[in-house]
């Protein structure tokens, strides 16, 4: 095999009973493979999902994308939010502001009003950010915080 290029070895290897042929690839075809590529998604765990669940179902209107005992997934295209049950999690969470999730609104006022009228607190009404877009910030149940997020529209 000295002298074949890089891309044209290939070898044998027996996955789950069966022989498949793999074939080597440069490094930069390999790097280019291994970039992270966007968020997939996050998963909120809790010690009361039912609470939890009714908070992101009901009183934001997200509509579970699939629901099991200890899990319920809300999907936007690629990228998922879970809501879990764990039991390494006990009672409201202990530095909420490390980590925000940012839900993304067309219309923030219209949305912060509706909240409002089922409620939720806020911690920050909308308010403009120097880049153009909207942000308004509540809790949720457990005290994580998330924020409602408007786009700058494009002028």
């Amino acid at each position: 095999m000295i002298g074949l290029p890089f891309d044209k070895l290939r070898a044998n290897v027996v996955t789950s009973g069966k022989t498949e042929t793999v074939r080597f690839c440069s490094n930069e075809r390999v790097e280019a493979r291994a970039m992270i590529r966007g968020l997939a998604g996050a998963i909120i765990w809790t010690d009361d999902l039912e609470r939890m669940v009714g908070f992101y179902r009901d009183t934001l209107g997200l509509t579970p994308n699939s629901e099991r005992p200890h899990f319920v997934s809300f999907k936007w295209g690629d990228v998922r939010l879970g809501i879990g049950s764990h039991s390494g999690v006990e009672g409201a969470s202990r530095d909420p502001y490390r980590v925000m999730v940012n839900l993304d609104v067309e219309d923030i006022h219209a949305t912060h009003e509706r909240l409002l009228e089922a409620g939720v607190e806020f911690l920050r009404p909308p308010e403009r950010e120097h880049w153009g877009g909207w942000v308004c910030t509540f809790a949720d149940p457990d005290g994580n915080i998330l924020q409602l997020l408007e786009q700058p529209k494009g002028d």
